[in-house]
């Protein structure tokens, strides 16, 4: 009796153990993740004063930059399961952080030279995309001081998956708040040309986010380069040294990745598009749904980064049982935050549209209505979202990221958006029909992705260098 009391408490110090890694890792993710979504918003309100047409051509232009940046930035995030796996097995381990380090930094530069190449020919894109001609040319100016930011702000995510995976990730975090604070500096100055600096624009606030991102990446390094803990890697020695083998594994394992935040990206690209062909209150009140959603995504996915990091130490350890906490625990904590959040918009739908409108408008009342009906949609579409991202964090941290490519495909694209466009426009459902298909979507890539962790050991998934 005493025996199975004693083993019953070290379980249980064992989860609590867990629980505290995971929330001491996933917090300063979770603020890092926010701070980086503060530098987009701190350019849209700016860009905001200086009229809807510059507003427009803002938000053009920041869409076709994201499409593409998400890619690169998956493939990047394939470091952080490589370093977590590799210092699960050896805790002191170098040479082999300090190799996919390098070979993360070479594919950021793979990724990042037809990216810009895509970027200059914005003007192009956006007009072969039926865009006003007028927005398409201040787009393109825009772009063209934008688009330098994307290798600095991957060889950033490279060096933010090293400390993470090393369990230092408030580095990140610092360096990150002050990026958001020179961004909006930056931008203020160079935008309405305060400070003596030129009035430029959109101009501006593209130099202002590449500055971010380059100072961003510079700090980061200064830290890696002369922290005791992390300049014993020696991360940026013998840079040009070629080391295909490594570049590949990055590839074999980031491509996927890459895929899967395309196909989720997307989709709720291709839903705003749809909702603008519903109406113009639809998609307003969309905006407004998502912004609130995407706002509390952020947990789960700073769990979900915890969970790669944390799972994937294990993983590299052998320890079965290991993985299984470090997995459940992130789910557990991720899904139960999306459920208070899930309640919230149930509960106070009202007060969350208040924030971005004005209730007692009549002129607003048609979007209210909608955005409030969205929202109790959104409860679903919450948990479920909360699910699937912890889940594919859990499964990188096992290097398993093909399948769940294939899901994201199926889930988001062949049955969540197909259904919310039957919905909306042969069912006559409107934009309820298209925030339906969405929670569908999520819905089936949760499951699919929870039940392939379930059956983990079955699949072969527990054995390193499979």
């Amino acid at each position: 009796m005493t025996e199975a009391i004693s083993q019953t408490t070290t379980t249980r110090q064992a989860w609590t153990v867990e629980a505290r890694a995971t929330l001491a890792l996933g917090w300063p993710l979770i603020l890092t993740n926010l701070a980086q979504t503060l530098m987009t918003a701190t350019d849209v309100v700016m860009l905001g004063w200086l009229g809807p047409d510059a507003l427009a051509a803002g938000a053009l232009g920041s869409n076709l930059y994201f499409a593409t940046m998400i890619f690169g930035l998956g493939l990047t995030t394939a470091t952080a399961p490589m370093i977590a796996r590799e210092l699960g097995r050896k805790g002191h381990s170098v040479r082999d952080v300090r190799r996919t380090v390098r070979q993360g930094m070479w594919a950021a530069v793979a990724i990042a030279l037809p990216i810009w190449l895509l970027l200059w020919h914005s003007e192009a894109i956006l007009l072969l995309m039926g865009q006003e001609p007028t927005l398409a040319v201040q787009a393109s100016h825009y772009m063209r001081a934008l688009q330098w930011s994307i290798l600095p702000f991957f060889f950033f995510l490279v060096l933010r998956s090293f400390i993470s995976a090393l369990e230092r990730p408030l580095w990140a975090l610092a360096v990150g708040a002050g990026g958001v604070v020179v961004n909006a500096v930056a931008a203020w100055c160079l935008i309405f040309g305060h400070l003596g600096l030129p009035r430029l624009g959109l101009v501006g606030a593209g130099i202002a986010t590449t500055l971010a991102n380059v100072l961003m990446f510079a700090a980061l390094a200064i830290v890696v380069y002369t922290d005791r803990k992390f300049r014993r890697y020696h991360l940026f020695g013998r840079f040009w040294r070629a080391d295909w083998p490594r570049f590949r594994a990055v590839w074999h394992l980031g491509l996927p990745i890459g895929a899967t935040l395309v196909f989720e990206v997307t989709v709720f690209n291709a839903s705003t598009f749809l909702m603008g062909l519903i109406s113009v209150a639809s998609i307003a009140a969309h905006s407004i749904a998502l912004q609130i959603a995407s706002l509390c995504f952020m947990v789960p996915l700073g769990l979900s980064q915890a969970a790669t990091v944390r799972v994937g130490r294990a993983y590299g350890a052998h320890d079965v049982d290991g993985i299984r906490r470090a997995g459940w625990t992130a789910f557990a904590l991720g899904v139960g935050f999306m459920v208070l959040t899930g309640l919230t918009m149930i509960l106070f739908p009202r007060t969350l549209v208040g924030v971005f409108l004005d209730l007692e408008a009549p002129a607003n009342a048609v979007v209210v209505n909608l955005a409030v009906s969205f929202l109790a949609v959104a409860a679903l579409f919450q948990v479920a979202d909360g699910a699937q991202a912890v889940a594919a964090g859990m499964l990188r941290g096992l290097h398993d990221t093909r399948m769940p490519m294939i899901y994201a495909g199926l889930g988001y694209w062949g049955i969540g958006l197909l259904l919310g466009v039957v919905l909306a426009f042969p069912a006559r459902q409107g934009g309820i029909g298209i925030w339906i298909g969405l929670a569908t979507g999520l819905v089936v890539v949760a499951i699919l992705l929870v039940a392939r962790w379930l059956r983990r050991e079955r699949l072969g998934l527990l054995a390193p260098g499979r």
